[in-house]
């Protein structure tokens, strides 16, 4: 890649790491068609910013390709679309092929034509219909029942707590932060689970009252969120209850409504 400031992921998923190594920790996955500015640059890693949620880390500068400031810029504001199946194609103008993922971003999509600053590619799959209701975030959630827990993941092929949530809003037009304790700061505290309804957001928090776990609220008392597996289980006032281990396996500590 060239020295540009900023580029977007071309790849399906690009693993973001805490540090610049391939032992280090992997804190998140950059989906194809994320862009991002460049904050510092090594010989085999750079740093990056997300756009679209300011999220930091480090990744392989051959899994990106550089992009003007005033593409980027275009980026932020450009009419959004995501791959809706849980699998499509994205060819380059070299007749190379990668599969996407679920949720992979296609900004300014037009037809099957994708122009990302001098990058243009063609693309196969079905589109998710965003809506920024209620229905359509429970429907995008149960897309993803029985996706593996992998932590740092934003895929069907592994997600984590907040990537699942995040993921599932943000297909439907609404913006969360990354982490679930960036997510808690987010929306209308409601104070009793009564209030509830389908597509809330319920948080927990672990013995330091740190929160550390997060899922998204459907009726009749269930929850739906990454653990161990993308699962449903129950939701009441102590927190969630596994009925497979039979006990409460997460403590409530607030619930919050992000959904005008």
């Amino acid at each position: 890649m060239s020295a540009a400031q900023h580029a977007f992921a071309f790849l399906s998923s690009t693993p973001m790491r805490a540090e610049p190594s391939d032992l280090s920790e992997m804190v998140n996955v950059v989906l194809f068609g994320e862009a991002f500015e460049i904050l510092e640059r090594k010989p085999k890693w750079v740093k990056i910013r997300l756009q679209h949620d300011s999220y930091e880390g480090w990744i392989d500068p051959q899994m990106c390709k550089g992009i003007s400031p005033e593409v980027y810029e275009g980026l932020r504001t450009s009419p959004k679309y995501f791959q809706g199946a849980v699998a499509g194609q994205i060819t380059d103008i070299h007749g190379q092929s990668f599969s996407l993922t679920k949720g992979a971003c296609l900004p300014g999509l037009q037809g099957s034509i994708l122009e990302i600053g001098q990058h243009t590619f063609t693309f196969e799959g079905a589109l998710h219909q965003s809506k920024k209701d209620r229905e359509s975030l429970k429907d995008t959630a149960l897309d993803y029942l029985g996706t593996p827990y992998y932590w740092g993941g934003r895929t069907t092929f592994g997600i984590d707590c907040s990537g699942f949530t995040q993921m599932v809003y943000r297909m439907n037009g609404i913006y969360l932060p990354r982490d679930a304790s960036q997510q808690a700061k987010k929306g209308t505290t409601l104070s009793f689970l009564e209030e509830c309804q389908p597509g809330d957001l319920a948080f927990f928090d672990n013995a330091e009252g740190n929160i550390v776990h997060v899922g998204i609220v459907l009726e009749d008392y269930k929850i739906i969120h990454a653990s161990g597996r993308v699962r449903i289980d129950t939701l009441d006032h102590s927190g969630i209850y596994n009925d497979e281990l039979g006990k409460h396996t997460h403590k409530l500590r607030v619930l919050k409504s992000v959904v005008d």
